[in-house]
């Protein structure tokens, strides 16, 4: 089976259209199955799909989007993982775009396309397109978000990388992007793959939380053995590494913030190693923007600037 689309709901009505919208895509019966996990306490709402043989609803009763996908995921036959929100959907063509892809660039763990991204009255806002391709750790490392919706993820991977962190309140999908760009590489295509809900209105995502769990999450992945080496081999020009000496001069303040003395201080030497291997930069302009000012991704803030529309940040931590 090439693809498992895993949906967490809280029985919202536009879990009937997320549903469709995977049913409706032309692909072969047996290449695809959906998985609903029912994260409401409440029986789901009624609709004809819950007969159909490509779908199986399980049962989690509350304990939030990373549990429940998680569930989804431990079922899944899939070789690829699809995490689809109840208030999203899947564009036509998604299934086939990603396994064109897929065969193109079988070692990627981590595949892509464009999001529609949209208001939650369902008005159109922009287009998302990243173009991050091979290994990208340092971008997103740095607030770089590509939207799950969008997006599957090898299921070898993902388990590698050890599944949706379930005590994040919001950012557990840059968490996992971050953690899976550590261990594999990206892979795009252009076409769009899913249109997505965005705006406080209706969202379950604390923000302000999700921001301060964030960061020690990220602390969590520069302990990883080989972090460091995958960093800077994604550090390919003088505003990547301002980014890298950035990432590991904030965890330094970061650690010393939370009295981790002797982690500071590895993080400091770290923070050194890195301004020295980018020394060649010193006097670009773009290397000390990339230290001192907070991330801005160019395929959101771009796009963002072209429309009239501002409420297109969720779940995005910058640092």
């Amino acid at each position: 089976m090439f693809c498992s689309t895993i949906i967490p709901t809280i029985n919202r009505s536009t879990l009937d259209r997320a549903v469709r919208s995977a049913l409706d895509q032309n692909f072969a019966a047996d290449e695809f199955e959906i998985i609903v996990v029912n994260d409401s306490g409440q029986p789901l709402l009624s609709a004809d799909w819950h007969s159909s043989d490509r779908v199986t609803v399980l049962n989690t009763d509350r304990r939030e989007r990373s549990v429940a996908r998680n569930t989804g995921a431990a079922i899944a036959r899939g070789r690829y993982l699809n995490f689809l929100d109840d208030d999203d959907y899947l564009l036509p063509g998604a299934y086939q775009n990603l396994r064109a892809l897929a065969e193109a660039q079988p070692e990627a763990g981590w595949l892509y396309g464009g999001s529609q991204i949209a208001n939650r009255d369902g008005s159109a806002i922009l287009q998302l397109h990243h173009h991050l391709q091979g290994n990208c750790f340092t971008p997103v490392m740095a607030g770089e978000w590509i939207p799950l919706q969008s997006s599957m993820i090898r299921a070898e991977k993902f388990f590698a990388a050890g599944l949706f962190t379930y005590w994040l309140a919001g950012g557990e999908d840059v968490d996992l992007l971050r953690r899976i760009a550590l261990r594999c590489d990206l892979a795009e295509t252009q076409a769009l793959i899913a249109c997505i809900a965005v705006g406080e209105n209706g969202s379950t995502t604390d923000a302000r939380q999700g921001r301060v769990e964030s960061l020690a999450a990220r602390e969590q992945i520069l302990d990883q053995a080989g972090c460091f080496k995958r960093l800077a081999a994604s550090a390919k020009s003088g505003f990547w590494h301002g980014r890298l000496v950035r990432a590991y001069l904030t965890s330094t303040i970061w650690n010393l913030r939370h009295r981790f003395l002797f982690k500071a201080s590895s993080r400091l030497a770290r923070t050194a190693i890195a301004g020295i291997s980018g020394s060649r930069y010193i006097l670009s302009a773009h290397y000390w923007r990339a230290i001192t000012r907070a991330y801005q991704s160019p395929a959101f803030h771009l796009e963002l600037a072209a429309s009239d529309n501002s409420q297109t940040g969720e779940g995005i931590t910058t640092l």
